[in-house]
């Protein structure tokens, strides 16, 4: 009876804090679930007014025939940004709003900058270069439905033996072959839904469709052949449709933080711990972090660490050369927007309880805003170990302490197509920044009349993960754009090989040792960089600030698994998307220099890429300097990836290495812990 009055009287006690839990967390989470209709901060996304009013001016000039294809805002200059940053009265340096504006009128492409307090057109461009702008999410739904309503493809899919009602249909980029003239348009693909809602799996194989999405209309059709669609059998992957049995049983915890959260959101701009930083969004690049700054305990100040950062281009290469797979090399951020392609996270499930959610607006083809609500999301990440010591040495003691761990998380979710992108940025108490990719989604399906590994008598360009399907390899390279600026803006590259050496004089009863040597690199063909190759480590110092004892401060990458393109270099992909040819580039600064795979991505011809802007090999050496970083995935898939893939992850790090003067986290307690009543021990 004792131990049962205990626990209720905890629960009792627990279910009041919890109680007061909730009611925080859903107060303090009103203000930032909803955008702004103003602006406090120079680098805030665009409100609903704003995209409402750049419509509205774009439209009095071009009246008819108007796409709107990317609306964002446009960077302001750095140096004024960061005084304005700095200044105790923000009044004192105005920073005018420039929206950046690029609109397709009667299939032209035009480049609009406006000055959005002034309501004037600053300037008007036609961009006469390669390549066409961000495919619009209406003019691709358009695309897709076409096959629906054309004879032709009404009648393969009789021959087939297939209901129309159960077809649906994706649209995917055709790339760029070697043609000297382009046009803009889709390949149009089309699945088998019926008995499950895992279209991807289930593709109608053996057709062509192109389509003009300027006319909007289907300019090529071919009924090659027909092929088995695979059976939708085990492919459904809702719960509500899954038959028993179910398992593993997972057990529920219960989360609380009777303190409330633990960091602080005003507007767009977020404080925790020691940290401070700007959340921002823009359609193409998705979530982006600013203005990182960390307070340093003991020189009793803030000390910048990234002035912004974010993914610049995903590269997605399908390794099947033959007529109806070859053109399947995407650049998601490019082509479909990174931003744009984001969706709304699931509370609880993409998040944890503890979560606060944030919204963001987007535009459709018309210029029109868009709520994508619960856009990303920020919470507190328990139950890691910040560091920790047992001590056996000294007589008659041991000495035990430990520290929790504690982190921030900003976390997204981009879905393009089949696959899903859970993207982290995770801050740490330690001064480290640690950027998470997961995969999940389903795998792209050849169908073939194959059903079991020993059939299989010629190259199928992946694995056959079920009867009929194959799962094609493929390759993801993320590429991120990191303006680091380590306690300021003029910083360089160091890199240090781990040298071995031999002890050939005797001098020692080893016979050999490895050291350490450290070089400063000058120009960018020095800083294009293959990890994995030989044992180094790369940190970004700022050579005009040392430590007390002499070091240069700084941030060292501790970069995920090395993977290299395996394409060939002339490899009409590969010259799109040279970036990956290197894990680690460096650049000067320069504002216009934003997307590793060139402003203008669909059908581009490698012409203004990272690869190309980098060939100037221009000075790094103590200067403003960006850090782009490769995070490639080579995929051969698994059976375990079908019907529905578990996340598949990978993570970099960027490190303080010499930037504080000891552990930025040694004087650092560990948080209160309230613990559920104990429960008796189970035979």
């Amino acid at each position: 009876m004792a131990f049962s009055m205990r626990i209720l009287l905890s629960l009792t006690s627990f279910l009041a804090l919890f109680s007061l839990h909730l009611r925080s967390v859903s107060s303090a989470s009103a203000t930032p679930s909803s955008p702004m209709t103003t602006t406090d901060h120079p680098l805030d996304p665009l409100t609903k007014d704003e995209f409402t009013l750049i419509r509205t001016i774009v439209l009095k000039k071009y009246p008819t025939n108007t796409g709107f294809h990317y609306v964002g805002l446009d960077d302001p200059d750095k140096a004024t940004l960061l005084k304005w940053a700095s200044s105790p009265n923000k009044n004192l340096v105005p920073i005018p709003r420039i929206a950046f504006v690029i609109v397709m009128v009667n299939s032209q492409t035009r480049e609009i900058f406006i000055n959005l307090k002034t309501q004037q057109i600053l300037s008007d461009n036609v961009h006469t270069g390669n390549g066409f702008p961000t495919l619009g999410v209406d003019e691709q739904n358009q695309a897709i439905s076409l096959p629906l309503k054309y004879g032709s493809f009404i009648e393969s899919v009789k021959k087939r033996g297939l209901n129309l009602s159960d077809v649906v249909c994706s649209s995917f980029t055709v790339g760029w072959y070697g043609e000297t003239k382009s046009s803009r348009a889709l390949r149009v693909e089309c699945f088998v839904m019926g008995e499950t809602a895992n279209i991807y799996v289930r593709p109608i194989n053996g057709i062509v469709i192109v389509v003009d999405i300027d006319k909007m209309q289907i300019i090529k059709y071919q009924d090659r052949s027909v092929e088995t669609v695979p059976r939708a059998e085990n492919t459904e992957y809702r719960a509500e449709h899954q038959p028993p049995p179910f398992g593993p049983k997972l057990h529920g915890v219960a989360m609380m933080q009777p303190e409330g959260p633990g960091f602080k959101i005003q507007g767009h701009s977020v404080s925790w711990a020691n940290w401070k930083f700007h959340v921002g969004y823009d359609v193409r690049a998705g979530v982006v972090i600013s203005l990182a700054s960390i307070y340093d305990l003991d020189k009793h100040k803030s000390r910048r660490v990234l002035y912004r950062g974010y993914v610049s281009e995903l590269f997605v290469p399908y390794q099947d050369p033959s007529d109806e797979w070859y053109y399947k090399t995407f650049f998601d951020a490019g082509e479909f927007g990174f931003g744009q392609s984001m969706v709304s996270l699931e509370p609880d499930r993409d998040c944890p309880p503890n979560a606060q959610f944030m919204d963001a607006y987007l535009h459709d083809r018309q210029g029109n805003p868009s709520l994508l609500e619960n856009a990303f999301c920020i919470f507190e990440l328990h139950g890691g170990i910040s560091w920790r010591h047992t001590e056996t040495g000294i007589p008659d003691q041991t000495l035990r302490e430990v520290r929790s761990d504690v982190s921030l998380v900003v976390r997204s979710v981009v879905t393009v197509g089949n696959y899903d992108n859970v993207l982290d940025w995770e801050f740490k108490p330690s001064g480290s920044l640690k950027l998470g990719i997961a995969l999940s989604g389903m795998l792209e399906i050849k169908a073939v009349e194959i059903k079991h590994k020993d059939e299989i008598k010629e190259e199928q360009h992946g694995t056959l993960v079920s009867e009929n399907s194959i799962g094609v390899y493929h390759d993801h390279f993320y590429i991120y754009h990191l303006d680091l600026d380590i306690d300021g803006e003029e910083n360089s590259l160091v890199k240090t090989d781990l040298k071995s050496m031999k002890v050939t004089d005797g001098s020692s009863k080893r016979k050999s040792y490895w050291i350490a040597e450290a070089q400063t690199l000058k120009n960018e063909s020095d800083a294009k960089i293959r990890l994995g190759t030989s044992p180094s480590e790369l940190a970004i110092v700022n050579p005009n600030k040392k430590t007390s004892v002499g070091n240069e401060v700084g941030y060292r990458l501790i970069p995920a698994m090395p993977a290299h393109p395996l394409l060939t270099e002339d490899d009409y992909p590969q010259m799109r998307g040279a970036f990956t040819n290197y894990n680690v580039w460096v650049t000067p600064y320069n504002r216009s220099e934003k997307w590793a795979g060139g402003s203008y991505v669909d059908q581009s011809r490698g012409d203004n890429t990272l690869a190309v802007w980098t060939k100037e090999d221009r000075n790094i050496e103590n200067k403003d300097i960006v850090l782009w970083h490769v995070v490639g995935i080579h995929h051969v898939p698994a059976q375990e990836d079908f019907p529905i893939m578990p996340l598949l992850s990978t993570s970099f790090e960027l490190r303080p290495t010499n930037f504080f003067e000891r552990n930025a986290v040694l004087k650092t307690l560990s948080p209160k812990v309230w613990k559920w009543p104990a429960c008796p021990k189970q035979n």
